[in-house]
């Protein structure tokens, strides 16, 4: 080997340099792979917290609701309108966290009446809400504008953007409630957005859009809400590999270009669930307390620069 390739190889993180460990199952579905150690700091005690689009077993959502309970949560909601590994989730929650009510509800999130009645649920349970996750979307097309279906890009925004304003509308009249426990009104809210969101070239122009509604829904929602103490922040992935973006990884473990993915950012790798909800953990909860109206990153850098690919959607 050169001195160059030598001083290369010595150049390269952690993450590109040592191949990632099989983290194992629980049952049918895999432990969600970690790069971080364990957050054990109990950040959210006592709080009761709703969390969409968690039925993926190597998606966000269910790796937010580890880190939600493992941090001291009161309460977890896991929502969704798949439910095949709902109920999976919870056995594996409660066998780690058994102190924490785990709840599986099957949410259409672009229905009103869903939305409003988990909130409901939290409510007449607990009394309280301080968490609102909304991270419930699709990605259900590649195409380009000129050859897009009216029909589907309606579908995308009514399951990515109306979705987080009712999670707002609903969600905030959640943690406006009071009580002994809870004397002023406060919480949190978080909507999954993307990069595709900040910047073009991400996503397909119905998912970009969507994701920039997201973003925008947030931030004027923080006004909306001024003095309340409720906080909203959007959360802006780039390529994390999760049940909506699994196709793409098999496909290039398939090919033996799997470490391609990602190769556009800064840290040269592709992202993991677990990454992005430790993001959501820290929005969630009072340590962010002064975070307000954000749209946030987690994308590897990408969103960093201007990259450009020939032959991608712009």
């Amino acid at each position: 080997m050169s001195s160059a390739s030598k001083a290369r190889v010595q150049q390269l993180s952690e993450q590109l340099a040592v191949p990632r460990q099989d983290p194992g199952k629980f049952e049918d579905i895999p432990k969600i792979p970690r790069i971080a150690g364990d957050s054990t700091g109990p950040r959210l005690k006592g709080k009761v917290i709703i969390v969409t689009g968690t039925n993926s077993p190597i998606g966000i959502g269910r790796a937010a609701a580890h880190l939600f309970a493992q941090n001291g949560a009161k309460a977890v909601f896991l929502c969704d309108l798949n439910t095949q590994h709902l109920e999976t989730h919870k056995r594996e929650l409660n066998s780690l966290y058994p102190d924490v009510a785990i709840h599986p509800q099957k949410v259409d999130v672009g229905e009103e009446a869903d939305v409003e009645g988990v909130v409901n649920l939290a409510l007449e349970k607990y009394g309280r809400l301080d968490v609102f996750y909304a991270n419930g979307g699709i990605s259900i097309t590649t195409e380009r504008v000129l050859d897009g279906s009216a029909e589907k890009f309606m579908q995308t925004m009514k399951t990515n953007a109306l979705s987080v304003f009712l999670a707002v509308k609903h969600g905030a009249r959640g943690m406006l409630v009071t009580s002994d426990e809870k004397p002023y009104p406060s919480g949190s809210i978080l909507g999954t957005a993307s990069v595709a969101g900040l910047r073009s070239n991400a996503g397909a122009t119905d998912y970009s859009a969507s994701k920039a509604a997201v973003i925008s829904v947030m931030q004027t929602s923080s006004y909306q809400l001024a003095g309340t103490g409720i906080r909203c922040n959007a959360i802006c992935p780039g390529i994390i590999e999760t049940g909506m973006t699994i196709k793409v990884y098999e496909a290039a473990r398939a090919k033996g270009s799997e470490r391609k993915i990602g190769q556009l950012n800064p840290l040269m790798r592709g992202g993991l669930s677990d990454e992005v909800a430790r993001v959501a953990l820290f929005l969630a909860s009072d340590e962010a307390s002064y975070v307000n109206g954000q749209a946030i990153p987690v994308c590897g850098g990408l969103s960093a620069g201007h990259p450009f690919v020939p032959g991608k959607l712009a």
